[in-house]
């Protein structure tokens, strides 16, 4: 049993890795050329032709920053709050938490809708309207292992030795939370890349002509596509799950190196 997840948590950072390099490889060079022996070729749109390797590995840049960026922003903003309102408590942590159970009651795709919806399309605004969502999951998860550290001895110590509220939370209750933030953060990798590409294909993702996999499998979805070129729908759905499911192996692998209590299962 240790093995077969040892191997599964190997295949998930060996995904990760290909998914982070293929990027940088020479093969993405955008081309109209049909006949070029490593790329796959699809004839659309009409009189032209469509080079679909390029296009998945051109797309893998903007899933890839995207995730990274929405991921990190969502997991540290929400790790802080979930840290103050642990130390502060009172009205401040109440006020927090009703507020974080509002942003919850919603979906994480109909809250990146709206957010998308209110600010218009584009790279910085996607990523937005993912990292909202995350917010008040990371921050109930680092709120709950935060609130037991809050009566730790080293805490007392620092206020009785006059250090500042800021200088405890940053230097002695975020340092002893990394364990759950770095497992959310590879979790919502996993997440922010597949609301990536849900957002490209209701057009309210990265706009054209960034390519991304969303937008190559709302172009393919047409009758005479599926017909003639079912590769150009087929692939960037593999290219998405492949990578979300690396993502979340390595959360798991994560999950079990931190936590003691599954080590020893």
């Amino acid at each position: 049993m240790k093995s077969s997840r040892i191997a599964r948590y190997l295949a998930g950072a060996l995904l990760a890795a290909l998914s982070a390099t293929l990027p940088l490889t020479g093969l993405a060079q955008q081309s109209g050329y049909p006949n070029k022996p490593i790329r796959l070729v699809t004839p659309f749109p009409p009189g032209g032709v469509t080079d679909v390797l390029s296009r998945i590995l051109y797309g893998s840049r903007t899933a890839l920053w995207v995730g990274f960026c929405s991921s990190l922003f969502g997991t540290t903003i929400g790790a802080l709050i979930g840290a103050s309102c642990a130390y502060f408590g009172g009205k401040i942590d109440l006020l927090m938490q009703r507020l974080m159970d509002i942003l919850l009651s919603f979906p994480l795709i109909v809250l990146a809708l709206v957010v998308v919806a209110v600010l218009g399309s584009g790279v910085w605004n996607v990523i937005l309207a993912i990292s909202i969502p995350m917010i008040p999951r990371a921050a109930l998860v680092v709120r709950s292992s935060a609130l037991a550290l809050r009566q730790m001895l080293f805490v007392e110590a620092a206020l009785t030795l006059g250090s500042s509220h800021w200088r405890i939370i940053s230097r002695h209750m975020i340092p002893n939370v990394m364990a759950p933030y770095l497992i959310m953060l590879s979790a919502f990798l996993g997440q922010a890349i597949l609301l990536e590409a849900s957002l490209s294909f209701l057009g309210l993702g990265v706009p054209p002509p960034a390519p991304s996999w969303g937008v190559m499998i709302e172009e393919a979805r047409d009758l005479s596509t599926l017909q003639n070129a079912p590769h150009a729908l087929i692939f960037p759905g593999i290219a998405i799950a492949l990578t979300v499911l690396a993502f979340n192996f390595i959360g798991d692998g994560l999950r079990e190196y931190l936590d003691p209590r599954q080590r020893k299962r």
